[in-house]
């Protein structure tokens, strides 16, 4: 009987298992599912390289109910990422994620009001003096939206980081990026400098400021709540890594 994992995109499929479990196995940690791994729509096994990221993976499967959401379900395509994309593209991904650091959203600083520009300053100031300090990442800051090239040493330097992590490292940055708007700060968070909630914090301080101001709606609110959420799955995604 052929092992039964994802389907097709934009099909549900409904819940076919009970116990949910994380079992040693051949090459690490495997999800296990009434006592079968599931499979990727690729045959990939759902194998982990430490017990903490396959409890990760082990509880969105224990979360599902009647239908499996495969969108909500962030660690275990990430982990599906990692083990059939990523050692295909290393390369192509370090590259995409040194050229997001070309314009990374904690080197724009707003230009008014001067209210939310002492509050870039207090927050992402930190952030990047301990880049530079810590792993030798020397951005240029701007002052408002005009493009600011940065050096190339510096997007070299962010290209070799992410490649001196293994797989499952350098999917997390992948997804962490473009998450963040930030390498800085996708790179902070791997380090350990910043929670996942710090981190989303910082890539929405113009959003949150303007909310201040206007309010906020339901739609927005849920949205924002979403990618707090996705931050955190990261957080523990790095930690179990590490």
């Amino acid at each position: 009987m052929a092992q039964r994992g994802f389907h097709e995109p934009g099909e549900k499929p409904r819940r076919f298992y009970k116990a949910v479990e994380v079992r040693q196995t051949e090459g690490g940690f495997e999800v296990s599912l009434d006592g079968r791994c599931p499979r990727s729509t690729g045959g990939a096994k759902l194998i982990l390289p430490t017990r903490g990221l396959a409890e990760l993976c082990a509880e969105e499967w224990s979360r599902q109910g009647e239908h499996i959401e495969l969108a909500g379900m962030h660690a275990t395509r990430l982990a599906y990422t990692a083990i059939e994309a990523i050692p295909r593209a290393r390369e192509a991904t370090a590259d995409q994620i040194a050229e997001y650091a070309g314009s990374d959203l904690l080197c724009y600083f707003a230009e008014t009001p001067a209210a939310l520009v002492q509050r870039q300053e207090e927050h992402w100031g930190p952030v990047l003096e301990r880049a530079e300090q810590e792993i030798a990442l020397a951005f240029v800051r701007a002052a408002g939206i005009r493009h600011r090239s940065q050096p190339e040493e510096t997007l070299g330097r962010v290209k070799a980081l992410a490649l001196e992590s293994g797989d499952f490292g350098l999917a997390g940055l992948a997804f962490g990026t473009p998450l963040f708007g930030s390498a800085i700060l996708a790179l902070a968070l791997q380090r350990g400098w910043l929670t996942g909630q710090q981190a989303m914090e910082l890539s929405r301080l113009d959003e949150a400021y303007q909310q201040e101001m206007w309010g906020i709606d339901e739609e927005a609110a849920e949205r924002t709540a979403r990618l707090f959420g996705e931050a955190e799955m990261l957080e523990r995604w790095f930690r179990a890594l590490s």
